[in-house]
């Protein structure tokens, strides 16, 4: 096996999956607080794009149990997106545990992966209306 049999996903696209338990809901939810609508949609799901990524939202008898991060948006300033979500209604997750912890919703993370160029992250965590975990984070340079 060649390096290029190894890499077959290497150059493939990544979408997320979330499930939702009630498809309007979630709509309304992504819409609403977050200001996002679906570019494109069929029977059960609905599909959204961010700067070149998708992710579909999908209609499901499932949950996730929320106890990790499922998606994360990557920007600038996670002060103002954090507060023009918490102007939405958006509640972030409050974090004290020895190591981490978050102060007004946002935490401050030691460390980064090289290649993104940062010593560190700044990172804040919601929940959407279907009880999925969802990130923001903000590369520390």
């Amino acid at each position: 096996m060649n390096a290029d049999d190894r890499n077959t996903l290497a150059g493939a696209r990544v979408a997320t999956r979330l499930p939702a338990q009630d498809l309007d809901r979630a709509r309304r939810f992504y819409s609403e607080q977050l200001g996002l609508e679906p570019v494109d949609e069929r029977p059960g799901g609905l599909l959204y794009r961010c700067e070149g990524a998708d992710f579909v939202v999908f209609r499901s008898t499932g949950a996730s149990p929320g106890t990790f991060t499922q998606m994360a948006f990557e920007v600038d300033s996670i002060e103002t997106v954090v507060s023009e979500l918490k102007q939405r209604g958006v509640v972030f997750e409050e974090v004290d545990v020895p190591g981490f912890r978050t102060r007004e919703g946002i935490a401050e993370i030691d460390g980064n992966y090289p290649s993104k160029g940062a010593r560190g992250e700044r990172g804040a965590w919601f929940r959407d209306s279907e009880g999925n975990m969802l990130g923001i984070g903000e590369p520390v340079v």
